[in-house]
């Protein structure tokens, strides 16, 4: 990672200090590393004495409500379920810390209500291409795993935790490490020097990883296990340009009862297959599937989502969406134009 700049970390800490009713936002279809990173500042804003909150657009995956303990549960605002409530709480705020995003778009209805706010913005993220002009101040660094590991760099550097990971609360750090195994795949990409020094630090601090293990990783439900083999039996397809790829339509998600989250690392498991160079998942949304995309070192899933998916992200990791109508007629047209598109990316003809 980026050497932090401490005049920086001094105007994080001054805005804080100075600052009433603090919210953290995340962005759309929130992960581990949205939840994590959120819940861990929530966590250090309340250890501090201020009025903290965070406002997700969208629901989060059931397997990451662990870290929404009945404690904070109230102060977890979803916009989707709340518009009202977390559109007060957004435009009382006198500073709002945007995480785990690089633009206000990417927080879908709530993006209309956070331009407007008047609050000082911070943004804290590791994503490509920020909208710099939009924050009053940025921390955006590529070079580290997760959102939730530039945070946790940044809180070692803050007056309040003197560089030792014992004096995080509790909350704040299994939610660190939660958003940093999450969006390594359990330390299976993005993995950085940093990255091991922070699960190290907070290892020897006391977290529990067995059981953000247990409650990330295993704890689904038995729908989960049964689609997946569905899946790869019924729907993964190979071309011949080494790219593997699988569309879950609406119906089949419907058939086996998935919620959101349950899918959660089903584009990784075809970059097992030894010729398989690039990956692709399409889940289908009422006007658009949508899409990840996961790479092996030398292909750029960055790129093609960029050029294809309307999207972006990580060198070998990233997403987007495929509109209907738009970029295909219909549903049943996705498989075609994977094929065509992805022929054309990975062999430049």
């Amino acid at each position: 990672m980026n050497r932090l700049n401490l005049r920086d970390i001094a105007s994080l800490d001054s805005l804080i200090a100075g600052a009433a009713r603090i919210t953290v936002i995340g962005h759309m279809k929130p992960d581990g590393d949205a939840v994590g990173s959120g819940v861990a500042m929530l966590s250090f804003l309340e250890s501090l004495g201020k009025d903290a909150a965070v406002v997700l657009p969208d629901t989060y995956p059931a397997t990451l409500s662990f870290l929404i303990p009945p404690h904070v549960q109230g102060k977890v605002i979803v916009y989707e379920d709340f518009p009202d409530k977390a559109s007060e709480r957004l435009l009382s705020s006198d500073l709002i810390l945007c995480q785990d995003f690089n633009s206000f778009s990417r927080t879908g209805d709530a993006c209309t209500v956070l331009s407007a706010s008047s609050a000082e913005k911070i943004l804290i993220d590791h994503h490509p291409d920020p909208d710099r002009e939009c924050f009053n101040l940025c921390f955006s660094d590529t070079e580290v795993s997760s959102t939730a590991e530039l945070l946790y760099h940044i809180l070692m550097e803050m007056p309040q935790t003197g560089h030792d990971a014992h004096n995080l609360p509790s909350l704040t750090a299994t939610a660190l490490m939660t958003g940093m195994t999450t969006d390594t795949n359990n330390f299976a990409n993005s993995v950085f020097p940093t990255t091991l020094v922070m699960a190290s630090e907070l290892l020897e601090a006391g977290v529990d990883r067995e059981r953000i293990i247990g409650n990330v990783f295993n704890s689904y439900g038995e729908s989960r296990i049964r689609l997946m083999g569905y899946l790869l039996d019924k729907c993964l397809k190979i071309t011949g340009d080494g790219v593997a790829y699988m569309i879950l339509d609406r119906k089949t998600a419907m058939k086996f009862g998935i919620r959101e989250g349950d899918t959660e690392g089903f584009v990784n498991i075809p970059l097992a297959i030894r010729d398989v160079r690039m990956s692709i998942f399409l889940k289908e949304d009422t006007d658009r599937f949508r899409v990840s995309i996961r790479s092996k070192k030398g292909i750029s899933a960055n790129l093609c989502a960029r050029k294809y998916f309307n999207g972006g992200g990580h060198e070998l990791a990233s997403g987007g969406r495929l509109m209907i109508p738009g970029d295909v007629r219909n549903s049943r047209q996705a498989s075609s134009y994977i094929k065509k598109v992805t022929h054309t990316f990975m062999t430049g003809q």
